[in-house]
């Protein structure tokens, strides 16, 4: 007869090898923000003693206890040594993402610094630049939510962009800053691998990248307009005042990005909760493709059309792809 005690303990531990052997191995390989043959080594010598404890556990050798011990002390010294992994500001940048943003604030005028405004020739060719404005808090109208799509329905960028009236618009996408040479890993993301940014920008960049340059795989986006009321501008001015203050704060004491929790859509829905009635937790923000749907749900939506309507009409890609990009941009995708 089985031991249930002991077949769900022998589980547990054999769950906890496969699981704390695979991230030690992940973040020793990875480091501090790069790879060596050094940390390769030490990365297989990780991998070997957790598989050969789990072995033991199976085979319910005499030596499991010595092994289990062993194992339990190297992956609290990599968790210590992980743990001491620092962000920093002063690393060798790509160029889109060289520049941080900050801004002061004086009353109801935010003015903000290096604004990104790129001239692209494709996604890896463009002429940088940047610029500083004041916006006026009390013209703030509303906020607009795009939604980027690239790999099926369940996953998309989320950028936010804060209306101003007369299309004036000013676009945040939180993302992974990344250094020269550096591409993007979901599985790196978990690992104190990249610094957190806020890209401020002009839509032509941020938003016309993607509906024009994104090329491979090509991206879809979508402009949802949240609900306004002299509530919902309240809420606006309080969010957007809440971007500013994190943006300062990354300015001078960098962040890191992680894959689900600080991300293109959970910092956002952190932000949110500086309004009173914001939306609850949910899985569809974790699945961000769903936060347009979310949104609609929850009433943030116009809800005089169906979802399908709604989502049809917020497709901008049709609006701008067949022209170039021009001063007239943020209209056009607005008609």
């Amino acid at each position: 007869m089985i031991n249930i005690g002991r077949f769900l303990k022998k589980s547990f531990l054999t769950l906890w090898l496969i699981g704390s052997t695979t991230w030690a191995v992940l973040a020793v390989n990875f480091g501090d923000s790069n790879s060596s043959t050094v940390q390769l080594t030490i990365a297989l010598l990780v991998a070997l003693i957790g598989l050969v404890a789990t072995v033991t556990l199976l085979l319910s050798s005499a030596l499991r206890k010595q092994l289990l011990m062993i194992h339990t002390v190297i992956f609290f010294i990599v968790l210590v040594w992980w743990l001491t992994i620092q962000p920093a500001n002063d690393r060798l940048w790509q160029a889109d993402v060289r520049k941080l943003a900050h801004a002061s604030v004086e009353g109801s005028l935010v003015t903000v610094h290096n604004i990104r405004n790129f001239t692209y020739h494709s996604e890896f060719e463009y002429q940088p630049n940047y610029y500083d404005k004041t916006f006026n808090l009390n013209k703030l109208e509303g906020i607009d939510l795009f939604a980027v799509y690239w790999m099926g329905p369940a996953i998309a960028h989320i950028i936010i962009s804060f209306d101003f009236g007369e299309n004036n618009h000013l676009a945040v996408s939180i993302e992974a800053r990344k250094e020269a040479g550096e591409g993007y890993s979901t599985i790196k993301g978990f690992f104190r691998q990249y610094e957190l940014i806020y890209i401020v920008a002009d839509e032509r960049d941020v938003i016309g990248l993607r509906t024009h340059y994104r090329k491979d795989p090509p991206e879809q986006v979508y402009r949802y307009r949240l609900k306004t009321s002299k509530a919902a501008k309240e809420n606006a001015r309080r969010l957007f005042l809440e971007y500013i203050d994190s943006i300062n704060t990354l300015y001078k004491e960098p962040a890191f990005y992680n894959t689900i929790l600080a991300n293109c859509t959970s910092v956002i829905w952190l932000h949110t909760r500086v309004n009173p009635g914001h939306l609850p937790f949910s899985w569809k923000i974790l699945l961000s493709g769903y936060v347009p749907e979310y949104l609609y749900e929850s009433g943030r939506l116009e809800k005089q059309l169906s979802l399908t309507e709604i989502r049809n009409q917020a497709h901008i890609n049709p609006l701008v792809e067949e022209h170039e990009i021009s001063a007239l941009f943020t209209e056009t995708i607005r008609p």
